[in-house]
C-alpha cells in the first residue's frame, strides 16, 4: 500500500533532526571548536576528529541495522516493533553525546565525544533508512527517497542558521541541537505504526553468525557490489569537496566573512536540492529508469567542483553550490530508490542498508586523509576539487554496471 502524507512528513522530520546532528557539528561547531583548541594545527586537527568519527561510524551503522533487523522487544507483556526502539535511543543518547561534547575542550575529548555522538546517530539512521523498504512500494520510492533526501542539505542549513543566528556560543549550539534532535525525531518513532518481526524469521542472535552476516558476497550479488561501490565513490567527492569549506573561504577565497560566505552557499545548495531531489525521484518512479538520472546527477556536480578547481573566487562558488545541490539532490532521491531494488534478502534490509551506508561513512575516513595532504602539499584547494570532479565522475559512471534496474 502507498504511504500516505503524514507519514512521509514525519520520516521528513525524523531525518531532518538526524542529518543537523551529523552536518552541523562538521561543517560548523566542529571547526570553530577545534580552531579555538588548536588554532595553529586546526586542518590536522580537525581531520584527526572527523576521521575517527567517521570510522565509529563505519562501524555502528552495519551492526544496528543487524540487530534492529532481530529486535523483539516488550512492553507491558506486548511485542513492539524492531525499528523504533533504534530510533527513539538513538536520539535521547546521540542528544546526551552531543551536550557532552560541547563542554569538550582538548581535541582528544571533542573526539571523543563526537565518537559517541556519531555511534548513537548512526544506530538511528541505520533504522530510519529501513523504513523505505520497509513501507514503501518500489513505485513509489523515488519520490519518496526524494522528500527523505531534502533534509540531508536542509537540515546543515536549519542548523547552520540555528548555531549561528538564534543562539551565541559554540556549547549553545551543541545544546540546541540536541533539542532539535528530540523534537523532530521523537513523534515518528511514537506515532507511526512498526511492525513487530514475524516470528518465522527470527534467526538466533550469535555474535559470530551477526559478524559473519555483514559480508555480502559480490559474486552472488553483483548489482549490491555496485551499488556500493558507486555510492563510495561519489560520497568520497563529496567528503574532499566539503570538509574544509570553511577553510577554503577562508584562505583561498580570502571571503571577509568565512561564516557568512558558507552561511549563503549551504542555503543555494539546499535551494538546488529541495529544487531537483522530489521532482526527479518521481519522474524516476514514472519511467521506471534509475540509472541515467544517476549519470547525469554525477556530470552536473563534477562540473560544480571543476569551476572551484578553476577560478576559486566568490562568484565561481556561488554558482558552484547552486549546481552542486541541484546535482546531489537528484542523485539522493533516484539512487535511493535505485539501492532498494538490488538488496539481497528482505529479512535483513536494516543490515544491507548498513552495509550500504558504510560507502556513506568511510569516506569521510579517507577523505580527511587526503584531503589534508592535498591541500597543504599537493597544490592546494584547486587540486583537491580537481580530484573531486573525477571521484564524483566515476563513481556516477559505473552504474552503469547494475544489470538488474534499468
Amino acid at each position: 500500500m502507498p504511504v500516505r502524507r503524514g507519514w512521509i512528513a514525519l520520516i521528513f522530520a525524523a531525518n531532518l533532526g538526524v542529518w543537523m546532528a551529523f552536518f552541523t557539528p562538521i561543517q560548523v561547531l566542529l571547526p570553530q571548536q577545534v580552531e579555538r583548541i588548536a588554532p595553529g594545527d586546526k586542518e590536522s586537527a580537525l581531520a584527526l576528529v572527523t576521521g575517527l568519527g567517521a570510522l565509529a561510524a563505519v562501524l555502528a551503522n552495519p551492526l544496528a541495522g543487524a540487530l534492529s533487523d532481530r529486535t523483539r522487544p516488550r512492553l507491558a507483556g506486548r511485542e513492539l516493533g524492531r525499528r523504533h526502539v533504534w530510533t527513539a535511543g538513538g536520539a535521547v543518547l546521540g542528544a546526551l553525546a552531543l551536550v557532552l561534547l560541547a563542554r569538550q575542550d582538548t581535541v582528544a575529548g571533542v573526539a571523543l565525544g563526537w565518537v559517541a555522538a556519531q555511534v548513537c546517530f548512526n544506530a538511528m539512521l541505520a533504522s530510519l533508512t529501513a523504513g523505505i523498504p520497509d513501507r514503501v512500494p518500489v513505485a513509489q520510492r523515488g519520490g519518496v527517497s526524494g522528500w527523505v533526501g531534502v533534509p540531508q542539505s536542509l537540515g546543515l542549513v536549519l542548523g547552520a542558521v540555528l548555531v549561528t543566528a538564534l543562539v551565541t556560543g559554540n556549547a549553545a549550539g551543541y545544546v540546541a541541537v540536541a533539542a532539535a534532535v528530540l523534537l523532530l525525531s521523537l513523534p515518528f518513532a511514537l506515532l507511526t505504526a512498526d511492525d513487530p518481526l514475524p516470528r518465522g524469521h527470527r534467526p538466533a542472535l550469535r555474535a559470530r553468525a551477526l559478524l559473519a552476516s555483514m559480508w555480502v558476497d559480490p559474486r552472488r550479488h553483483p548489482d549490491f557490489a555496485w551499488a556500493w561501490i558507486t555510492r563510495f565513490l561519489v560520497q568520497l567527492g563529496n567528503a574532499l569537496g566539503t570538509l574544509y569549506l570553511l577553510y577554503f573561504l577562508a584562505d583561498g577565497v580570502r571571503h571577509p566573512d568565512p561564516e557568512g560566505g558558507l552561511l549563503i552557499l549551504i542555503l543555494l545548495y539546499t535551494l538546488g536540492t529541495a529544487l531537483t531531489a522530489v521532482v526527479s525521484g518521481r519522474l524516476s518512479d514514472r519511467s521506471g529508469r534509475r540509472k541515467a538520472y544517476v549519470i547525469v546527477s554525477g556530470v552536473v556536480m563534477a562540473v560544480a567542483a571543476t569551476l572551484l578547481a578553476a577560478a576559486p573566487v566568490w562568484s565561481t562558488a556561488v554558482i558552484a553550490a547552486l549546481l552542486l545541490g541541484a546535482g546531489y539532490g537528484v542523485y539522493l532521491s533516484v539512487d535511493a530508490a535505485l539501492i532498494t531494488q538490488v538488496l539481497p534478502a528482505a529479512t535483513d534490509r536494516a543490515k544491507d542498508l548498513g552495509v550500504i551506508n558504510i560507502a556513506n561513512s568511510a569516506p569521510q575516513v579517507l577523505g580527511p586523509a587526503l584531503s589534508a595532504p592535498i591541500v597543504v602539499h599537493l597544490g592546494g584547494y584547486p587540486t583537491l576539487y580537481a580530484v573531486t570532479a573525477a571521484v564524483t565522475l566515476l563513481g556516477s559512471a559505473l552504474v552503469l554496471r547494475i544489470r538488474s534496474v534499468p
